[in-house]
């Protein structure tokens, strides 16, 4: 009987986004114990089954939860308690529009496009990729990472000093490398694609809309305050996801350059948004620049996230960063969604930027 497989319910603390359910089924299948792991969004529970003998249930959480509290979620046997934290919105928002201002200041001395009038530029897709890095969407990314190190890094007893170093090292120079080089052919790819396709006005304004309205879900749910905005986000097909991310489990020389690749295919909704956007470029260069800026805006704190336990989720503040980030994301998708129906004629340009 101690070996008797049973299936049990857990709730998951903590949970924004589909990346969130690739993130704490592969850590929670990691358990000796465990069989599988299958995590729903919309309940925010996970359906684990196991062979955990006679522990009871509260014993199985205290035994699986450190394996996502590093993550910055919580296994329980009760329902999270949702608390808004309203008030950081007083802070949040002088903050985001204080960053609204100096970008849009930026633009009008011509140091950067940032807002533009007909298309993403690069320096968009460069901010959108800072924000993206240090969101929960990216928290799949730093798990993904973070899991290739252990896996690959091996501690030899026999090394040196000097060995170990650079061991540790060039597994994150070679997963970087492979992400930035995998956004930059994949986005040229799909700005390839885009060209055979001859986008007349009506499928253009559509493309717009869409990202718009992919970039507004983002943003409201960043801000952490309407439960139904988590079940209404885009996601990459499950299964290519659980594939991009067990490539990170071989321990093989070239599995850190592989795992970069892999992360153009995982489900971040900030991906998602610059890979819709990429289709409308028509060229496999700015197909291919555009998300290498994205690429590029993410490198900062995925670099921190390797050499550190950096983490803004677990951080004391991140309710206001969460917040002001997400008020700043809304504001760029307004910005796109208001430019597209100038693009098309519904209504007459009233930002002079």
């Amino acid at each position: 009987m101690e070996n008797q497989v049973k299936k049990y319910t857990f709730h998951i603390h903590g949970m924004h986004c589909n990346s969130c359910i690739l993130l704490t089924e592969s850590e929670l299948k990691n358990h000796a114990l465990v069989e599988s792991a299958v995590a729903n969004l919309k309940t925010c529970c996970v359906e684990v089954v196991g062979r955990f003998g006679d522990k009871s249930e509260l014993e199985i959480t205290k035994e699986l939860s450190p394996l996502l509290e590093k993550h910055g979620y919580k296994l329980s046997t009760e329902k999270e308690i949702k608390n808004n934290h309203w008030a950081e919105f007083r802070i949040a928002i002088p903050i985001a529009i204080g960053f609204l201002l100096l970008f849009v200041l930026l633009q009008k001395i011509g140091i950067v496009n940032l807002v533009s009038t007909g298309n993403v530029t690069y320096g968009t897709a460069f901010v959108v990729g800072i924000i993206a890095s240090l969101s929960t969407c990216m928290a799949v990314v730093g798990g993904l990472l973070l899991s290739m190190s252990a896996t690959f890094v091996k501690e030899d007893p026999d090394s040196t000093l000097t060995n170990h170093k650079i061991n540790k090292i060039k597994p994150q120079i070679l997963f970087h490398s492979g992400r930035i080089i995998s956004f930059f052919v994949f986005g040229g790819i799909i700005g390839a694609i885009g060209s055979a396709f001859t986008l007349n006005v009506s499928a253009t304004f559509i493309l717009s809309l869409i990202i718009g309205i992919v970039m507004l879900l983002l943003g409201i749910n960043l801000l952490d305050v309407f439960p139904w905005a988590k079940k209404l986000q885009p996601s990459m097909p499950k299964f290519i996801a659980k594939y991009a991310h067990e490539v990170s489990k071989f321990n093989h020389t070239l599995t850190p350059l592989l795992v970069g690749i892999a992360t153009f295919f995982l489900p971040c909704g900030f991906t998602q948004s610059m890979q819709f956007y990429t289709l409308t470029t028509g060229t496999f260069l700015k197909g291919g620049l555009t998300m290498f800026s994205f690429a590029l805006g993410t490198l900062p704190i995925l670099a921190l996230i390797s050499f550190s336990s950096f983490s803004i989720k677990n951080s004391s503040r991140s309710g206001i960063f969460f917040k002001s980030a997400g008020l700043v994301v809304i504001m760029f998708a307004l910005f796109n969604l208001i430019n597209s129906l100038v693009a098309v004629g519904i209504i007459s340009p009233f930002f002079n930027f």
